[in-house]
């Protein structure tokens, strides 16, 4: 057996950026073979469907971020926080 094993059509979850950027230079590896198995096209299809969730994840944590910024309460400066001793 080679040290790498035989695709088992599954991809494990894409969590960070740096898991994102893999996983997508794999689909793009997979995408670009001509003679894939049903295992690698089972794995090119897990893939592009744990992107899509990762890519959904990000654009709500965008949203969020974005929400957070706009709030309702008074705008204060950081030296409103100050006692005057004057």
């Amino acid at each position: 057996m080679s040290k790498r094993a035989r695709a088992n059509g599954f991809a494990r979850p894409v969590v960070t950026r740096r898991d994102y950027e893999s996983a997508s230079a794999v689909a793009k590896r997979l995408s670009n073979q001509a003679d894939r198995d049903s295992a690698a096209e089972k794995r090119l299809q897990s893939l592009l469907k744990e992107l899509d969730k990762y890519d959904d994840l990000q654009e709500e944590e965008a949203e969020d971020d974005q929400s957070d910024l706009h709030h309702s309460g008074p705008h204060r400066r950081w030296s409103d926080n100050g006692s005057d001793d004057n």
